[in-house]
């Protein structure tokens, strides 16, 4: 009977599998703190710090689900080789 055989959980994830994600999110960020002090000028400024917060709190989302997703397809299991047990 063959014996069972372990797993290795293996992750290969680089910081440059990421970097583009994380470029994209700071273009966000800064073009919507550009637009708010844009708004800061008009006669209301609180439309200013909706559509900042709109803008964050819409991306977050979008932003964790491909940090997520890109981590899950770096994870691996790996068969180990056999180890010789003493029964």
């Amino acid at each position: 009977m063959e014996k069972p055989k372990g797993y290795k959980l293996r992750c290969t994830l680089t910081f440059g599998d990421i970097y583009g994600q994380v470029l994209v999110w700071m273009v966000v960020i800064f073009v919507s703190l550009a637009a708010g002090l844009a708004l800061m000028g008009s006669s209301k400024p609180i439309f200013a710090l909706v559509g900042v917060g709109v803008i964050l709190v819409l991306s977050l989302p979008f932003l964790l689900f491909a940090f997520t997703t890109t981590l899950l397809n770096h994870i691996s299991l790996d068969p180990s080789p056999a180890l010789d047990r003493v029964a």
